[in-house]
C-alpha cells in the first residue's frame, strides 16, 4: 500500500520544478534556491504590455521584416493606445503596418477589400529575404486593383508587386515561404489558377503554380516549411491527405506534396483541428497547436521532432490553441486555456489567454499576462510574431480580445524583453505564537506575472533591516506557504511583522501589519495534533484575507474564498478563534494540488458548530476550487458532511463506480454547540467519530486516486450520496482542521476531545465588535449626513468616517493587550487608495443620524493606529490599534475618527451593509495583567 502521495517528476526537470511547487516543496532558508532575477529563466518577455496602435476589429495574422510589423485582419481603422473606440481613427482596410519599437504606424497603407462579400487578411508570411511580404486572405481587389486571395508586397516601398497575380478559389488562411521562393499556401480553396488545387497549393516567386499538392479533404488552416526545405508540415481540418489516413496533422513532401509522414489512428482526435504550426530548429523541434471539443478532444500543443517527425511531448490543457512562437527556448501560446488537470496543474477554471512552456517541457512557465475572450467567436488572441527595434526584442499578439492586462486595448498588444516595471503582489501574512518562544510567520507566496521565483523580506517590529530573507517559486495555480519561525522573542511582548516581495527589479508593498503576543506555553491541543503527525492543519486564527495559515510544517497553506467571519468566539478549543461560514459560497480550500492513492490510510478531524436544518458539507476532497456553474467538483470523495436532520456522514466513492459507501451517526449535531468530528479510513475499514467516540464504521477499505483539493465549507455533492443535505455549503462555525497521513486510533481521538479545553499558560480573552453608530461627512455637502452602507476618508476635497464601539470591561485578571480594526474596501471602483488614512479619537459629541461636515465633533491629536496600503477593491484589510490608548476607555461607548490628508479617497462598507461579514470589526484581545 501506498500513502498519500505527492506528484513527483515525470517528464523532465522544468516539469518536476512545477510538480513541486504543486506540491509545496520548499526551503525556508533559500540556501540551495538560486538567486531572484528580474525575470524567471527561461522566460524572456516581460509580462508588462506597451503602448501599442489598436484596430476597431479582429487582427487574424502577424508578420515581421525590417522592424516593422504587419497586421492582416477584419478591421476598417486603427486608433492610438488608450483611444476608445470610435474615436482617434485612421482608416486601415484590413491590413496595417507598425513601427515595432513604437508600436505606431509607419504610413505602409494597403487596402484589401471585395467587390461583394467581407473581405478579410488571414495570412501573412515574409520571404527568407525579407524583400517581400505576402498576403492572403478573401479579397479581390488590393487598394482598388484586381487580385484573387494573394499578393506580393515589396517591403521597401510598400507596393504590390506587379505581375504576381495567382487566383485562388477562396480564402487563403495559411502561408509560408521556402528559401528557393516557394510560397506555400492552405486554406478553404479548391482550385489554384483553374487547377485543382484542394485546400492546400504553392506558387512560385513569379507566381506560377508549382506541382506540390497534398490534396486534402478539408481546409488548411496552417503550414510550415521545416528548415532544411524538404519537407512541408501542413495542419487544419482534414482526414485523408493524398488519399491517405491523416487527421488534421501531416508531413509532405516539398517538391510534390505527397505524403512524407502520416498521423492517424486518433493522434488528433477526430474533433478536433490544428491552428498553427512553428519550427524551431535550435531545439530540433517543430510545434503544434489544437482545437476540439469536449474534453477528450485536443486544445493543447504537441512537440514533434525535425528528425523523425515523432512526438516528444504532449499537452493536454484545455482551451483551443490559435497561435505559437518560439523564442529562446521557449513556446509562447495564444489559447484562452482553462482546465490543465490533466497534465497535473491547475483544474477548469477562468481562462487564460497567454502562457508559456520550456520546448523541452510542456509545464507552465511563470509568465501570464492575459486579453479577454473579446469579440467575434470570441477566443481572445489570433497571431503571434517576434520582432525587433530599438535594441529590444518584442512579442506582438493580435487577435479578438479588447482588454490586456485588465485594461481596454483592442486586438494588438506587444510584450518586450526589458525593463520589466511590474511589482509582486503584495504578501498576505499569517502570525502566530505557537510554543513558548516562539513566533510562526507565515505567508501565502505571491504571483508576479513574469517572475516564478520571488524573495521575501521579513521585517519585525517597523524596522528597516529584514530579519529573515528567502526564496520562493509560485504559479498561478501554486502559490506554496512560506514560514519563518522567529525564536528571538520573550513571552508575554507583542511583535509585529511584514513582508515584502521582489523580483529584484521590482519589489511589492510591505504587507498589511500582523501582529501577535509570545505565548508563555504551548497549546496542548494543538502539541498533540502536530505529535499525532498532522500534514494539513488549519486553525483558523487570521483576522482576514485570503491566505489560511498551515501550523504544521508541511506548509499546506489555504484559501478564504468570499469571505468567511474570522476570529468567531467563542472557539472550540481554549486559547484560539474559529471561522464562520455563510452556508453558500464560503470555504476554505487548500492552496496545494494533493494526490490520494487508494487504500491509503488517513484521517480527517475538524470541530463544527451549527443549528443549521439544511445540512451541509463540512471537510472533503474534490477536483476542483471554485464555485461557480463548472467550477465545482466533478469527483469528491472522503466527504464529511450534515444531513438535514444533523445527523454527521462520513462518505467516499468506491473508485470510479457509483458505489458511495457512508457511515452515519444515529444521534444529530445541529444544536448550536460544538462537536468533534474525526473520520478515518484504512486497512480495516471506516470509522467515525463524534466528540470522542466511535459512532459507526464499515469494512470499506478503498476510495477513489485522483489529484485534488482538500475544501472546508462546501463543493458539489452527486445525488448518490446518501441523505444528501439540501445545501452542499455548510453554515455554522469550524475550527481546527487536520488532515493526517494515517488512520488515528480511538485513544488518539479521545485525547485530542478532552484536551480541547485545556488552556494555553494564561489564558487570553478576544472579542469582536461590531459599530454601534457609524457614518461620514462630506466637505462639498457640509449640512448632508450619509448614513448608509459605505464609510469614506479623504483629505481633499474632505471626507471623514466616525465608528463608535460599545468596549467591554477587561476580564478578571486581564488587561487589554492588543486591539485591531478589521474592515473590507467596498466595490466602488474607487473603493481602495494609495494614501495612508488615520485613526484617531473623537472628542466631540455626535449621532449617525445628524452629524454632518458643518457639525462635526473635534478629534484628538492622538493617532490610535494608521491604514496604508488598502489599495485594492472589495478586499478585506486590518489595522492594528494603540491598546494602552483604548484601555482607558475599557467599559464605556468610544469613538474613533477616519481621516486623511490625501486626495485619494478610502472607501469601506459600515456597520449598515447587509453582509455581516464586510462590517467593521474592532477585535480586543486581553491577557494576564
Amino acid at each position: 500500500m501506498s500513502g498519500p502521495e505527492r506528484p513527483g517528476p515525470t517528464r523532465g526537470g522544468v516539469f518536476a520544478a512545477v510538480l513541486a511547487l504543486t506540491a509545496g516543496v520548499l526551503t525556508v532558508s533559500g540556501a540551495a534556491a538560486p538567486p531572484a532575477a528580474a525575470l524567471t529563466p527561461p522566460v524572456a518577455f516581460t509580462a508588462d504590455s506597451l503602448a501599442t496602435y489598436q484596430t476597431n476589429g479582429i487582427v487574424w495574422s502577424l508578420a515581421e521584416a525590417n522592424g516593422v510589423v504587419y497586421a492582416g485582419g477584419t478591421f476598417t481603422g486603427v486608433r492610438p493606445a488608450g483611444s476608445p473606440a470610435g474615436s482617434d481613427t485612421t482608416p486601415a482596410v484590413n491590413f496595417a503596418a507598425f513601427d515595432a519599437a513604437t508600436g505606431a504606424p509607419t504610413g505602409c497603407a494597403l487596402s484589401f477589400t471585395r467587390s461583394s462579400g467581407t473581405a478579410t487578411v488571414r495570412a501573412l508570411a515574409v520571404s527568407p529575404d525579407k524583400s517581400t511580404l505576402y498576403v492572403g486572405g478573401y479579397f479581390n481587389r488590393v487598394n482598388g486593383t484586381g487580385a484573387n486571395g494573394l499578393v506580393a508586397v515589396n517591403t521597401a516601398n510598400c507596393t504590390p508587386r506587379p505581375g504576381f497575380a495567382p487566383n485562388f478559389s477562396a480564402t487563403v488562411r495559411a502561408l509560408d515561404v521556402a528559401k528557393d521562393g516557394t510560397v506555400y499556401a492552405g486554406g478553404d480553396f479548391q482550385s489554384l489558377d483553374n487547377l485543382p488545387r484542394r485546400f492546400f497549393g504553392a506558387v512560385t516567386a513569379a507566381g506560377a503554380v508549382t506541382a506540390w499538392n497534398p490534396d486534402a479533404d478539408d481546409p488548411g488552416r496552417t503550414l510550415k516549411v521545416t528548415p532544411d526545405g524538404r519537407n512541408v508540415l501542413i495542419g487544419g481540418d482534414f482526414f485523408t491527405v493524398g488519399g491517405a489516413a491523416s487527421h488534421a496533422l501531416a508531413v509532405t513532401s516539398a517538391g510534390s506534396g505527397a505524403l512524407t509522414r502520416a498521423y492517424a489512428g486518433g493522434f488528433v482526435p477526430s474533433s478536433a483541428v490544428i491552428k498553427d504550426i512553428v519550427t524551431d530548429p535550435a531545439s530540433g523541434g517543430w510545434y503544434a497547436g489544437g482545437e476540439g471539443a469536449g474534453g477528450a478532444s485536443f486544445d493543447g500543443r504537441l512537440a514533434m521532432g525535425l528528425d523523425t517527425f515523432d512526438q516528444r511531448w504532449r499537452d493536454t490543457c484545455q482551451g483551443a490553441t490559435q497561435a505559437l512562437r518560439v523564442y529562446r527556448g521557449v513556446l509562447y501560446a495564444g489559447s484562452h486555456v482553462h482546465d490543465c488537470s490533466t497534465m497535473g496543474e491547475f483544474p477548469n477554471q477562468v481562462r487564460k489567454h497567454l502562457t508559456a512552456q520550456s520546448v523541452e517541457d510542456p509545464a507552465m512557465l511563470g509568465w501570464l499576462p492575459d486579453t479577454n475572450d473579446g469579440i467575434g467567436e470570441p477566443v481572445g488572441p489570433r497571431a503571434l510574431t517576434v520582432s525587433s527595434g530599438g535594441g529590444r526584442d518584442f512579442l506582438w499578439v493580435g487577435g479578438e480580445f479588447t482588454t490586456v492586462n485588465g485594461v481596454a486595448q483592442q486586438a494588438l498588444t506587444r510584450f518586450a524583453t526589458a525593463p520589466d516595471t511590474g511589482a509582486p503582489s503584495v504578501p498576505v501574512v499569517s502570525v502566530s505564537a505557537p510554543r513558548s518562544g516562539e513566533v510562526r510567520v507565515s505567508w501565502r507566496s505571491c504571483l508576479d506575472l513574469d517572475d516564478s521565483l520571488l524573495t521575501y523580506r521579513v521585517y519585525r517590529d517597523g524596522g528597516s533591516t529584514p530579519v529573515h530573507t528567502t526564496t520562493g517559486s509560485s504559479l498561478f495555480f501554486s502559490r506554496p506557504q512560506l514560514t519563518f519561525t522567529d525564536t528571538d522573542v520573550v513571552a508575554g511582548r507583542s511583535y509585529s511583522y511584514r513582508v515584502t516581495a521582489s523580483d529584484t527589479a521590482n519589489t511589492s508593498a510591505l504587507s498589511a501589519d500582523a501582529s501577535v503576543t509570545a505565548a508563555g506555553s504551548a497549546s496542548p491541543y494543538a502539541e498533540r495534533v502536530l505529535a499525532d503527525g498532522a500534514d494539513l492543519y488549519w486553525r483558523y486564527d487570521e483576522a482576514g484575507g485570503a491566505f489560511a495559515a498551515d501550523a504544521s510544517d508541511n506548509d499546506d497553506g489555504g484559501v478564504y474564498a468570499n469571505v468567511p467571519s474570522y476570529r468567531s468566539t467563542p472557539s472550540a478549543v481554549a486559547g484560539s478563534a474559529a471561522l464562520t461560514l455563510n452556508g453558500s459560497d464560503t470555504y476554505v480550500y487548500s492552496d496545494r494540488l494533493h494526490h490520494y492513492r487508494s487504500p491509503a490510510p488517513y484521517s480527517i478531524e475538524t470541530w463544527f458548530r451549527t443549528d443549521t436544518r439544511r445540512g451541509g458539507r463540512i471537510v472533503g476532497y474534490g477536483n476542483n476550487i471554485g464555485t461557480g456553474q463548472g467550477h465545482t467538483s466533478g469527483i469528491s470523495d472522503k466527504v464529511l458532511y450534515l444531513t438535514d436532520n444533523g445527523r454527521l456522514a462520513f462518505g467516499v466513492q468506491v473508485g470510479s463506480t457509483s458505489s458511495r459507501p457512508t457511515v452515519t451517526s444515529a444521534a444529530s449535531y445541529n444544536d448550536g454547540v460544538w462537536h468533534h468530528a474525526v473520520a478515518t479510513q484504512g486497512p480495516s475499514g471506516m470509522r467515525l467519530y463524534v466528540d470522542g467516540v466511535s459512532v459507526g464504521s464499515n469494512a470499506t477499505a478503498g476510495n477513489r486516486s485522483y489529484n485534488g483539493y482538500w475544501r472546508v465549507g462546501g463543493d458539489a455533492m452527486a445525488n448518490g450520496w446518501p441523505n444528501r443535505p439540501t445545501s452542499t455549503y455548510f453554515a455554522g462555525q469550524v475550527d481546527e482542521t487536520a488532515v493526517y497521513p494515517s488512520a488515528l486510533t480511538a485513544a488518539q481521538v479521545a485525547a485530542h476531545h478532552d484536551l480541547a479545553d485545556a488552556p494555553q499558560g494564561p489564558g487570553d480573552t478576544t472579542v469582536a465588535l461590531t459599530p454601534t453608530e457609524d457614518a461620514y461627512v462630506n466637505s462639498v455637502a457640509p449640512n448632508t449626513t450619509y448614513d448608509d452602507n459605505q464609510l469614506a476618508s479623504r483629505g481633499t476635497t474632505a471626507y471623514l468616517s466616525y465608528l463608535r464601539f460599545q468596549l467591554p470591561a477587561a476580564p478578571a485578571g486581564q488587561r487589554l493587550r492588543s486591539a485591531r480594526l478589521g474592515f473590507r474596501t467596498s466595490s466602488d471602483p474607487t473603493a481602495g487608495s494609495a494614501d495612508s488614512h488615520r485613526l484617531v479619537p473623537v472628542t466631540g459629541a455626535w449621532t449617525e443620524s445628524a452629524v454632518t461636515y458643518n457639525s462635526r465633533p473635534s478629534l484628538a491629536p492622538t493617532v490610535l493606529g494608521t491604514i496604508s496600503g488598502a489599495t485594492a477593491v472589495s478586499t478585506g484589510y486590518s489595522v492594528e490599534l494603540d491598546a494602552p490608548a483604548l484601555g482607558g476607555a475599557l467599559g464605556s461607548a468610544y469613538s474613533f475618527a477616519l481621516t486623511s490628508d490625501g486626495a485619494d479617497s478610502l472607501r469601506i462598507w459600515s456597520g449598515d451593509v447587509a453582509t455581516a461579514a464586510h462590517r467593521p470589526q474592532l477585535v480586543l484581545t486581553f491577557g494576564a495583567e
